[in-house]
């Protein structure tokens, strides 16, 4: 007890210290409070008068409160899920339509969900993306910005007059940067000759020359060869185009045979999907792409029976049947036997050579092999070599149904569950029949992802099964990783070619773009796409500035080619603007595209045309926009020079919608001596002289008289000047500023250099001082100041002012300390005293206002020449 006394007294003084004197203290148990609370609470209005108010508002409303309350209050929500109408024991038909509908909420609940949960994961996966690819192109300005402006990077483009530079990280080796700068030089040379060839009205074999060009600068890291010269050798196949053109002896013979390669492809290409020629398209596409692939394995047929030329046994027939039974040789004997499954026809695998043949595309060949082992493979086969004839010598590679019956039929009986049948026996049978076509892989036949993708593009047919689109959603749901492997093993360009195979042209270029060492690849690749016409391009609302490839759920997908030739030729273009004027060029090959898309290519194409002229510098700069040689005639640039290929349509087409837009941008970013350049090309000669004006007004405003800077644009101004003077050109105010200003800078030159008397003849020939003593002509003069100036003349009263009045004092004091008579001398001080005394009375007669300052220093000059 003595213990809980303690503790009493303890908890007593922990609170000794809270208490007030004036105040009872309180000692109740925790009941007690409780008590006496709820007593408190009891006590306090109820709140029946809040709910009284609260239901008259809500019933002017026509809102019934209490009757909704008191329903609410007898809800019973035990019978949520029970049927409206009671159910006995014994309605069957009952349970299960209210099941049935129980059922079809649940699933429709369900699917909300889940539609609900795939909206966010979706929306999100785009936030990132666009997020990634936002992130990115800051980086990417950034590396355009500190990488591009540097004096070694400027000195390297230079020198080599090239269009050599991508966007590098900062950690990347030098020896890559000129690696990728060599590369980019390479493919300049194609989209150069390739718009010579335009200007010239001919065609132009751009895939070949882009094919040439990528063997010899692409290879892998291993050293191994790319896959990306095997993109442009597909492209080359698919469109049918020529290695070279050929040669026309006589020259009015040229544009009738000359073969037409721009957009021979973008009418059916950009057209109804569905139409006949644009099926006949397709077909063409996979004829194109297995042609390809045939041309590309029989390179690998010669290279391993070269390397192994004693085990080939080739002997002295080079025929290509004798050079496939050497193939087969080196692939499938070891050991003095043929591999398992290979079936021996005439004490040779006769399947495997006829299905080679077909592989490499030497299907006559193979029609004579089979014709020559006719009563072998007939003792086997029966009615094989009729059919095998009949499909070789099909022109769309089908044979008739009743065949196709016959085929399907022995198929399904011998071969299709069949542990020993030969494989290359089982895959000409489904590539004659086009059987079973669900089924995409057969052991042997299809053991390299080109074999695969042979077999797969042998197997299209338009006519049933999807055709080609059926194909290119299947590749496309494998994805890039299945074609092109791990990071560290990337077989570069193999996703890219496979996606060209099954027509996805944009995808293809796109898929090359995501990978930095494939831009260049990329975007040549769409160039020659576009050339051939076989190239969608999203309208500029659709566009994303991010993402170059639009994909719509309504319609194939686009590519922004625009955008890319912005990214690629932005690191050059302030160096090498010749070079970057090329590919925007190229933009303008898809004008003719419907919806006004074209017109928009078009039109963006002018835009970079006008960026290109305000971003370069450097000698290059009248070489790329033109001008006026020293006699007056005019010289055309660059730009007017491929105006056709800009689609202008003449010079004043030309100017207005290039050469003036550049002026008005350059002189929007202080780029004065330019801006004047343009618009004397353009012909704007009133604008020319208002912009020699202004930028000759701030120059004679500056301290330093605008510097280097200054004596630019003083020397374009006298020049330009002279010559509209000569020809009476843009006569008014703004050229009598000129002229006045250009005196004004004669009289500080002449000033700094000590010649005041040349001075003071300068500023007297601008007639911009009246040096009378005349009151009433001084007040005239300054009355018609306001309205006879220029403003550049006006804004520069405070400077050409205290100047006169400077020259003025200098030459005072130089007469008052030489050695004159003193008759001249008077004569002379008297007459500087009355231009003084005229000078100050002028600028107070003014009503163009002027700093204290000034008005205070000019008395104070004019004081010190009458003493």
């Amino acid at each position: 007890m003595a213990d809980l006394s303690a503790l009493l007294e303890s908890s007593r003084a922990l609170t000794a210290n809270l208490s007030r004197r004036d105040l009872p203290s309180v000692n109740l148990s925790l009941d007690q409070i409780e008590a006496q609370s709820r007593r408190l609470v009891s006590r306090q209005p109820g709140t029946s008068a809040d709910n009284d108010r609260a239901n008259y508002i809500l019933a002017q409303a026509h809102v019934d409160a209490p009757g909704l309350a008191n329903s609410i209050a007898h809800l019973n929500t035990s019978t949520t899920f029970s049927p409206l109408q009671p159910l006995h024991d014994t309605d069957v038909t009952g349970y299960l339509r209210h099941a049935h509908e129980q059922n079809l909420i649940s699933t429709i609940e369900e699917s909300r969900r889940e539609t609900q949960e795939e909206f966010y994961r979706v929306l999100e996966e785009r936030s990132r993306r666009d997020w990634e690819a936002r992130k990115k192109r800051v980086f990417e300005e950034l590396g355009g910005r500190l990488g591009g402006d540097g004096k070694a990077n400027g000195d390297f483009r230079k020198s080599t007059r090239t269009a050599t530079s991508l966007l590098q990280s900062t950690s990347a080796p030098l020896s890559s940067n000129l690696q990728m700068q060599s590369k980019m030089l390479a493919y300049d040379h194609a989209v150069t000759e390739l718009n010579k060839a335009k200007l010239r009205g001919t065609s132009y074999p751009i895939l070949h020359t882009l094919l040439k060009i990528s063997q010899d600068v692409s290879t892998d890291v291993s050293g191994q060869t790319s896959q990306l010269p095997q993109i442009f050798h597909t492209l080359t196949k698919i469109t049918a185009e020529p290695p070279s053109l050929p040669p026309l002896e006589h020259a009015g013979a040229h544009i009738l045979n000359a073969p037409v390669f721009e957009r021979k492809y973008a009418r059916v290409y950009l057209g109804d999907p569905e139409s006949r020629d644009a099926v006949t398209l397709r077909k063409q596409i996979a004829k194109g792409a297995k042609e390809a692939l045939e041309e590309q394995y029989w390179d690998v047929i010669e290279r391993t029976i070269q390397a192994r030329p004693t085990d080939a046994r080739l002997g002295g027939d080079p025929s290509v049947a004798n050079r496939v039974r050497a193939f087969l040789l080196l692939r499938y004997y070891r050991g003095g036997e043929w591999e398992d499954r290979i079936e021996l026809v005439g004490s040779q695998p006769l399947w495997a050579k006829l299905f080679y043949l077909v592989r490499t595309g030497h299907v006559e060949e193979a029609l004579e092999e089979a014709e020559s082992q006719m009563r072998a493979l007939e003792h086997r086969e029966p009615s094989f070599v009729t059919y095998f004839k009949t499909w070789v010598e099909s022109p769309d590679g089908r044979l008739p149904k009743a065949h196709r019956d016959h085929l399907q039929s022995i198929y399904n009986t011998h071969m299709l569950n069949s542990a020993t049948a030969d494989p290359f026996k089982l895959a000409l049978f489904r590539l004659m029949g086009k059987l079973d076509p669900s089924r995409r892989s057969i052991p042997l036949v299809t053991a390299t992802a080109e074999d695969w993708l042979w077999f797969q593009l042998a197997m299209v047919d338009e006519e049933e099964s999807g055709g080609l689109r059926a194909l290119a959603e299947v590749l496309m749901s494998y994805g890039e990783r299945h074609f092109e492997g791990p990071p560290n093993q990337r077989r570069e360009g193999m996703w890219a070619n496979v996606l060209l195979m099954c027509g996805q042209f944009e995808r293809a270029v796109a898929a090359l773009d995501e990978h930095h060492e494939t831009k260049v690849e990329a975007m040549h690749l769409g160039i020659a796409l576009a050339y051939h016409g076989l190239l969608r391009i999203p309208s500029r609302s659709e566009a994303s500035d991010y993402d170059i490839l639009w994909l719509s759920p309504a319609g194939p997908p686009a590519l922004n080619l625009a955008s890319m030739v912005h990214r690629y030729v932005r690191p050059f273009t302030k160096h090498d603007a010749q070079h970057a004027l090329q590919y925007v060029a190229c933009i303008c090959l898809s004008a003719d595209q419907p919806d006004g898309i074209g017109k928009e290519q078009v039109e963006y194409a002018w835009s970079e045309v006008r960026k290109i002229i305000v971003l370069a510098e450097g000698a290059g700069w009248d070489e790329l926009v033109g001008g006026l040689r020293p006699d007056g005639t005019r010289f055309s640039g660059a730009i007017e020079q491929v105006s056709s290929l800009l689609l202008l349509k003449d010079s004043e087409d030309y100017n207005e919608k290039i050469v003036r837009a550049a002026a008005g941008m350059c002189e929007r970013e202080r780029r004065t001596l330019e801006a004047i350049k343009l618009y004397n090309i353009s012909g704007a000669y009133q604008t020319v002289v208002a912009c020699l004006a202004q930028a000759l007004g701030d120059c004679v405003s500056q301290p330093d008289g605008g510097g280097e800077e200054g004596q630019k644009d003083e020397s374009t101004a006298r020049e330009i000047y002279y010559h509209y003077s000569r020809l009476n050109r843009a006569a008014g105010r703004e050229r009598d500023a000129v002229s006045m200003l250009l005196r004004i800078r004669e009289a500080m030159a002449a000033k700094a250099a000590g010649r005041f008397e040349a001075a003071l003849e300068a500023i007297e020939a601008t007639e911009l001082v009246p040096f009378d003593s005349d009151t009433a002509r001084l007040n005239r003069r300054a009355a018609e100041f306001e309205s006879t100036y220029h403003d550049s003349v006006k804004r520069n009263l405070p400077t050409y002012l205290p100047l006169t009045m400077e020259i003025l004092a200098e030459l005072h004091r130089k007469i008052k300390n030489s050695a004159m008579v003193d008759a001249s001398k008077k004569m002379a001080l008297d007459s500087l005293r009355i231009k003084s005394r005229s000078l100050v009375m002028f600028a107070g007669m003014l009503r163009f206002r002027m700093l204290p300052e000034v008005y205070s220093y000019l008395s104070r000059l004019d004081v010190e020449i009458a003493l």
